[in-house]
Order: structure tokens, then sequence, then C-alpha cells
């Protein structure tokens, strides 16, 4: 028994300090987490803030290098408006009947000597004179030569023999006299450009030329890079169609397989003189830097969580080895005050709160002695007091008779023999009587002081329930009390049916014989009119238990808490033992019996009893 406290003590200490070491590391691996997501987040917007600014110092570097190209292409086309051959174009162009045919090629010299992709002549009536990308427009119309034309360079989508081209453009006139001839020439926005832009170690810059009339249909072949082609231009797609369909800004993650492979796009739009779009400018930026940092924030998060965990073990060791010794011993000794030693003491040399505990634990004991020493001392009081009382109620009762008698006694001798004789015969036998009343009385109360202990024997509840029945056979058929026999359930099942199942408990009979009668004593006395007498019973593998119910006139509730106490009577001449020897008889079986009542309704009474088979000799418990 000791041993079996001892290891339950032990588990609950081992359970505590698992619950210690489990509170400790949630809270470091918690601490750790929160600090890792915290640093991450701070070091993502970092990254970002950083990232955005070097977009936009890249972007702000195209702008200037478009800007400062345009310039160039503006005083190149100044320096063509100077030339020989542009003059003998303006002096043709303001003849009624002019003859372009002799400056088809004069177009392509100037272009060449000025280093321009792109340029034609035009005359006032948009008349295309010579165009150096493509010979064969000429005579076809030029939609740039018209009275108000563009005072910059502009991005303008050019048709050429090999497919559109984006090209950065200017347009200069030459009015002479009634006539104006338009110069508009211009220089490919292609890989040259991209090359020509300073990027910072981790950035790539890419351009996707919208062609064919701002088509919305994603070409791969349209974009390129400072590289080259690009590689990853299907991941592209769906940031590129963003810019088209909103024609705004736009930014995106380009996730790989590695993390450190992964890329910021910031995509922005090119538009046209018609404010049309014409291109995509790309701007990546590597998060290889972002992935290492994050990668080495959770690798101090995942050094700091083990050596937290360490010191967790630790600390919760130490913690529980301080905390959970105090707690075992007062623990224990809560068992030992439960179990009735209140003389258990708690040794402890701390003065923190589990010494304050220990000492208060010694307080309460010590105040328990003397309040169960006072306590024993005013319960044996008042058990004589009520004994006392309950003898000299019951024994005023025929002592009045007795009294009575012998006083008709003696004044009959006084009248003489023959008086004398006659109520001496009436006299002697109320003496008799009342002296019979004396002795049972007196019985009555030296049973209840002598109850025997159990010899435990293998019975079945339902045949010794049986044997009851039959004692009191008479008394039902004069009552008119019908008996009626439920048939034995399993505990926790009352739809089962185990008629052939065992209902042997071990007890001894002949004192459980005895409080089953009381009570259906009891219950033939709750039902003076007649009634029905309910008994069952029900079983289950350590314990068993027998109901007894009447249909008679109930007891309110103060009543049934009263019930059970000694010399308190429930029925009139009685004198209150009848239950409380049950209630003896139940507990000396390990037992309890409880019941319900209603007025008007009927009693049940209800005895548990345990299986109590380790009480049986061993020849008897194979039996059971």
């Amino acid at each position: 028994m000791a041993t079996r406290k001892y290891l339950a003590l032990a588990g609950k200490a081992m359970r505590f300090r698992r619950r210690l070491l489990l509170l400790f590391a949630l809270t470091v691996v918690v601490s750790v987490a929160a600090v890792a997501l915290i640093v991450s987040a701070m070091a993502r917007r970092a990254f970002d803030r950083a990232n955005d600014e070097r977009t936009a110092a890249l972007v702000a570097q195209f702008r200037r290098e478009f800007n400062r190209r345009g310039d160039e292409v503006a005083r190149r086309i100044q320096a063509t408006a100077v030339a020989p051959e542009t003059s003998r174009i303006a002096v043709a162009a303001a003849k009624p009947i002019p003859d372009y045919s002799v400056f088809l090629d004069d177009a392509q010299v100037l272009a060449e000597a000025q280093r321009l992709d792109f340029l034609e002549f035009a005359d006032d009536r948009g008349t295309i004179i010579s165009s150096a990308q493509w010979p064969a427009k000429f005579g076809y119309k030029e939609p740039l030569a018209r009275a108000n034309v563009p005072t910059t360079a502009f991005l303008k989508e050019e048709e050429t023999p090999e497919g559109s081209a984006l090209g950065l453009f200017f347009v200069r006139t030459m009015p002479d006299a009634d006539h104006v001839l338009y110069i508009i020439g211009g220089i490919r926005l292609d890989r040259s450009f991209l090359e020509s832009l300073d990027l910072p170690t981790g950035m790539r810059v890419m351009l996707y030329e919208n062609l064919n009339s701002g088509s919305e249909k994603f070409a791969p072949e349209h974009l390129i890079s400072a590289s080259g082609s690009a590689e990853d231009a299907l991941a592209l797609a769906p940031l590129i169609r963003e810019v088209q369909f909103r024609e705004k800004d736009a930014t995106a993650i380009i996730t790989a397989a590695n993390a450190a492979d992964e890329e910021t796009v910031n995509a922005i739009p090119l538009t046209g003189e018609n404010k049309q779009l014409l291109g995509i400018l790309l701007v990546g930026s590597s998060r290889r830097p972002y992935a290492e940092l994050r990668n080495q924030i959770r690798s101090a998060a995942l050094l700091a969580a083990g050596t937290g965990l360490l010191l967790a073990v630790l600390l919760s060791s130490w913690a529980a080895a301080r905390v959970t010794r105090p707690v075992e011993r007062l623990a224990h000794a809560a068992h030992e005050v439960a179990e009735g030693n209140w003389n258990t003491r708690v040794e402890t040399s701390s003065s923190d709160e589990i010494g304050e505990l220990a000492d208060a634990f010694n307080r309460m004991t010590h105040e328990l002695l003397d309040q169960q020493e006072r306590l024993v001392q005013s319960e044996r009081v008042a058990a004589w007091r009520e004994l006392a009382r309950r003898l000299a109620h019951e024994l005023k009762n025929p002592l009045f008779p007795l009294q009575l008698t012998v006083e008709n006694l003696l004044r009959a001798r006084e009248q003489g023999q023959q008086q004398f004789d006659e109520t001496f015969r009436e006299s002697a036998t109320t003496l008799l009587t009342e002296i019979s009343h004396l002795k049972n009385i007196i019985g009555r109360f030296s049973e209840f002081s002598k109850m025997p202990q159990p010899n435990f024997q293998s019975v079945d509840l339902n045949e010794l329930l049986k044997e009851v029945v039959k004692l009191h056979q008479a008394q039902f058929v004069g009552a008119k009390i019908k008996v009626h026999f439920q048939r034995p359930r399993l505990l926790g099942d009352p739809a089962s049916d185990v008629r052939n199942a065992k209902t042997r408990v071990a007890a001894d009979p002949d004192l459980l014989h005895r409080a089953l009668s009381n009570l259906i004593l009891n219950a033939i006395d709750a039902m003076p009119t007649g009634g029905t007498l309910t008994l069952s019973t029900s079983v289950e593998q350590h314990s068993a238990r027998i109901a007894v119910s009447d249909t008679g006139k109930g007891m309110a509730p103060e009543e049934c808490e009263r019930l059970f106490t000694p010399y308190y009577p429930s029925k009139l001449g009685g004198t209150g033992l009848g239950l409380a020897i049950v209630q003896s008889i139940v507990s000396d079986h390990g037992g309890r019996i409880s019941l319900t009542s209603e007025p008007g309704k009927g009693t049940t009474f209800i005895i548990e009893l345990p299986a109590n088979l380790d009480k049986l000799p061993a020849a008897q418990g194979t039996h059971v």
C-alpha cells in the first residue's frame, strides 16, 4: 500500500516536472519564434525599402539616359537639317510638281552619316520623300507630318522590312515660303540602350516592346535585356499583362525552386506621343541577400532555441527539484492526514511560499488534532446524553404502568386478602407484560451496541432476497402488498438482461439478511393500506447494487437527512435503531446506503456493495 502511494506521488511529481519542462520549453520556443518573426519582418521591410530605393534610382537613371539620348537625337536631326542634301530636298519640295525620285537614297546616306537608325523626309502634304529604314515607303503618308509636331523626343513604333521596332524619335520642321519640310529621325531603343545603364550588383534591367498596335498578347521575343534574351520570360508574363491591362506601375516576386534565386521585379509603363503603351521597363532585384539574411536569422533562431531548450531542461529540473520535493512531502502528508494520521508533520527549511505553505499545513494539522479531540469529547458527551434521553424515554413508558400496578396491589392489600388476590392476578399479568417490554428495549439497545464484524462468505444476492421475501410472505399477504422482482442488470446498461449472470459478492449472509429484512419491514410499515414492493439487483465486475422500492407515503427531504441517525424513529413506537443497524451493517461491508423519496410517491433504498473478493478464503474466492 505504501509503495503504491509513493509511486502515485512520484508519478504526479514527474507529471509536474514534465509540465514545468513543457512550460519552460514553450516559453523559450515562443519567445525565440516571436523574435525571429519580428527580426525577419524588419529585415524584409528594410530589404523592400532598399530595393525600392535602388529601383527608383535605376528608373531615374533610365529616364536621364532617355532624355540624354533624346537630346542627342535632336542634335543629329539638327545636323541633318543643315546638310546640303536636305537643302536640295527642301527646294524640290517647294516646286509645284516636285520629282522626288532623285532623293530615294538620300535619307539612307544622311542616316548613316548622322548615325541614325531611322530617318524620313516628308513634305507639307505628308508625303514621304525619302526613308532610310524602308525606302519602299516612298510616296506613302507620314502621320507625323502635321502642324502640331512634338517638341521633344518621344517613343514611337516604327515599321521596317524586318518588322516593327521601338525607337526614340524627334521631329524637325524646315519652313520655306509656303512649304514645310519634315525631318523625322530616331534611334532604336534596344539592347545597346540597356547596356549603357550602370546597374548595381544584383540588379538587372529589361525592356518589353509592346508592339503590334499595343496588343495585350504576350510575345517572349519582344522581351530584351542587357545580357540578351530573358530566360525567365514566361515567369514575367503575368506582371507584363497586368501593366498592359492597368497601364500603371506593378511589382511582383518571381519565385524559384531555390529561395536564393527569387527576384523582385518592378514594371514601369513607357508611353508614346499619344499616351499609348509602347514599352514596359522591367527592373529586377535579386532577393538573394534577403534569403541569405533570412537563413542566418533562422539558423540563429534554431541555435537560440536549442540553447534555450537545454537551459529549459536544466532550469526545469532545478525548479522541479526545488518545488516538487516539498510538494511531494506535502502531498504525502496530506494522504496521511486523509487516512487518519493527524500527527503528520512536514519538515521544511525554506522561508519562501513553499515554506509558508508547510508551516500552514503543520498549523492546520495541529488545530485539526485539537478540534478532533474536542469534537470526540463533545460527540461522546452528546452520545451519552442522547442515549440517556432515549433510555429515559423508552423506560419511562413501561415504568408508569408498573408503578400504577404496584400501587394498586398496596391498596388491595389494605382492603383485605380477597381483594388482594383478585387484584394480584390482574396485576401479575400487567407486570409480566411490562417487564417483557423492558427486556425487549434493553435487548435492542444492547444488540445495537454489540454488532458483530462480518464473516465474509460467497453470497448470491438474488437467492438472499428470495429468502428474505419468503420470511415475510405472510405479512405481505396480510398487508395486501405485491412483491415484484426485477431481472438482474449490468450497471451502466439498463437494457441488458443477465438472467444467468452471477450476482455473487463476498458478504456476511446473516448480517445482510438482517439488513434487508429491516428495509422490507420498513417498507411494509410505509404501506399500511397495501402497495407494491419492488426488489432489484445490478452487477458489474467489482460491485453490486440492491434496490428496495415501495409505493408508500414517502418522506420529506428533511426527514431523509435524519433517517439514519441513531435513535431517530421513522415510525410510531419505534426505537430509531432499525435503519441505523442497516447502515452499520452496510458500512462494515465497505459499502454505502442511500435513499430517494418523495411525499406521496414512495421511497427507494439503494445498497451499494463492493465485491470484497480479497476478503474471501482462497478456496471460496475461486467460485465467486
